[in-house]
This record gives structure tokens, C-alpha cells and sequence, in this order.
């Protein structure tokens, strides 16, 4: 699946697809439009339309007494106001900017303790959360799918209080988003959605930071609305896009469906025909791990405007940044 960004962005698909389970880069779409009123999705080609009805995921501070404390789960964006979002994405810039600088003094987290729990195994979710964690002066634990068993061997509201006695902060990549509901629950101490089957909030943060620093703002290029409208058009989808954007076509856990998709998605790979539709100033982002040949062609993956790689960067940098906010920092 590709999608289009031009503060519009366009999200393309095959006339089967809606019908599969959620697509990650769709959904990214979807959220970036709800919490930027500058975003909009379209396409003047047979489409469909997808409600973007998101329910806060926010438990009750007075489970936790977190807010009293003056600390915050960050789960899904929605959870919070745009202007709390763009403060976080300028906390962003400035603090990889201090560590792009060389500067090593600025230490927010010494003393302090992460604790990351993976149901699901990620080399960039685990190596720039650690290394991000590690670089503003704290310590990241990483607790595999065998350390804990989470659900299984122990359940989830034991593993939040036990966790919470030891470190400051949890982040956790998860297969099932009640987990991470559970997690923030129970837990006396922030919870980070590092990626549920639901969403991946810490992608979108990645994905706008990058977007203000390549195009230079999220919104007021055109005016938005709060819709996604699919098209079976890639074509028609991709014109005057700022960004196109694709994803893996089955994600972790979706790989029974992989030869479906494969039938399903001919002729919705980016390839460099595709980004000339789109224009010379496009760019092409992607969360990776990409499956060259298949969304996207290696000529597309290494072209000039491909910033696939300080779009998997900025990860960490948004990251940190989110860090800090549900710490009060």
C-alpha cells in the first residue's frame, strides 16, 4: 500500500483491501489527519471511505495517580491536543539538534531506568529507544518475548506494578493494544506504546518530525478535512504529492496473508514511474523493514528524494522527546 502526502496525502489500495486486516501506513494517515487539521487525504478516483473515529486511550489518572505526579502515558495521539504534539516535535528538533552537535552534558535521564518490553522483536524500535535513552544519560532494559511472557506466565497488571517498582518508565511493543491498555493501567510510572496491532504512535511522531524538516511544516499548505478517501488509482493518488509513503504489504503476524497480498497489491508498487507522476520535489518515506521489489524498487529506495533513513533517525529524536514530555522533563 502507498500513500500520498501533500498536507494532502493520499492513501492507495487495491478495490480488496479495506476488507484485510489494518494497514499501518493507512492508519499513520489517519491519525496524522485527526491531530493536524492541515492534513488532508484525497484522491479523484473510484474510493472508498473510511471512518477515522478514534476513542481516547487514556486511563483514569486516579487509578495510577500519574497525573498527580505530573507524569503521562503517551499510547496513541489522540490522547493528546495538537498543540501539546507540536511542542513535543520542537522539543524533538532541539534536543537532536544538542546531540547531532556533539554536546554530551545535556542528561535528563541520569539515574533513571527504562524497562522495554517486546512481544515483538524490532531492531529499530530497540536500538533507538536504548541508544536515545542512553544518550540524554539513563539505562534501557530490554525484556524479550522469553523474559516475560506477558499475559502468560504473568499477568499484566502484576508485571505493571512490578516493573514500576524498579524503573522509571516502560515502553512496550506488543501484539494485542489491550496490553498496553493494561500496562498504563496498572503501572505507576509512564507507559510508551512502542507498536500494538492497533497503532504506532511513536512511527507517527517520526513521520512528522520528518515531514516539518524536509517540506518545513505539517500544515497550512492546503486546507484539511477529516477524512481518508482510498482509490484504486495509484496513479491519480500520487499526483501533486508532497510525499509518498509505503509500507510492507504484510506486516509481523500477517505473513500467512503475504502471497494474498502480493495478487491483491499488483500494480500499487512505488516505482520510479510512479514518482515522476508526483513531481520532482516529492519525497519518498517508508517505516521499514522494507521488502525491496515488492511496495517499493530498490531505484526508488535509493533515489536522491528517498529520506527513508532520516525518517528511521528521527525516530529516536521523537522519541526522546516523547520521553521526556511523559516524564515531565
Amino acid at each position: 500500500m502507498a500513500a500520498a502526502i501533500s498536507c494532502h496525502l493520499s492513501s492507495v489500495s487495491s478495490p480488496d483491501s479495506v476488507s484485510l486486516s489494518s494497514s499501518h501506513a493507512l492508519s499513520r494517515a489517519a491519525q496524522n489527519i485527526r491531530r493536524f487539521s492541515g492534513v488532508s487525504v484525497s484522491a479523484p478516483a473510484i474510493r472508498r471511505r473510511i471512518s477515522c473515529q478514534i476513542v481516547s486511550s487514556a486511563p483514569s489518572s486516579s487509578v495510577n495517580g500519574k497525573a498527580e505526579a505530573g507524569l503521562k502515558d503517551f499510547l496513541h495521539i489522540n490522547d493528546f491536543d495538537k498543540d501539546t504534539i507540536l511542542k513535543i516535535l520542537d522539543r524533538a528538533k532541539e534536543v537532536k539538534a544538542l546531540i547531532k552537535s556533539g554536546e554530551r552534558t545535556y542528561l535528563p535521564f541520569k539515574g533513571k531506568t527504562m524497562a522495554m518490553i517486546f512481544a515483538k522483536p524490532s531492531m529499530r524500535t530497540r536500538v533507538s529507544f536504548e541508544t536515545g535513552f542512553y544518550l540524554l544519560g539513563g539505562h534501557a532494559l530490554y525484556l524479550g518475548p522469553d523474559d516475560i511472557q506477558m499475559g502468560k506466565r504473568e499477568e499484566t497488571r502484576d508485571v505493571a506494578r512490578v516493573l514500576s517498582r524498579y524503573n522509571d518508565i516502560i515502553m512496550a511493543r506488543v501484539f494485542a493494544h489491550q496490553d498496553i491498555l493494561d500496562l498504563a493501567k496498572y503501572a505507576t510510572v509512564p507507559v510508551i506504546n512502542g507498536l500494538t496491532d492497533f497503532n504506532h504512535p511513536c512511527q507517527i511522531m517520526a513521520d512528522a518530525l520528518t515531514i516539518i524538516e524536509h517540506i518545513g511544516q505539517l500544515e497550512g499548505t492546503k486546507a484539511g478535512v477529516s477524512k481518508i478517501e482510498i482509490t484504486n488509482d495509484p496513479k491519480e493518488a500520487v499526483k501533486g504529492a508532497d510525499v509518498v509513503y509505503s509500507d510492507v504489504w504484510a506486516s509481523m503476524g500477517q505473513k500467512e496473508e503475504a502471497e494474498y497480498r502480493r495478487k491483491v497489491f499488483q500494480g500499487f508498487q512505488v516505482d520510479e514511474e510512479l514518482m515522476k507522476l508526483a513531481g520532482p520535489k516529492a519525497y519518498f518515506m517508508h517505516c521499514l523493514p522494507a521488502e525491496r521489489g515488492v511496495e517499493v524498487t530498490d531505484g526508488v529506495m535509493e533515489a536522491p528524494n528517498s529520506i527513508v533513513f532520516p525518517q528511521a533517525e528521527n525516530r529516536m529524536h521523537a522519541q526522546n522527546a516523547i520521553m521526556l514530555h511523559a516524564l515531565g522533563l
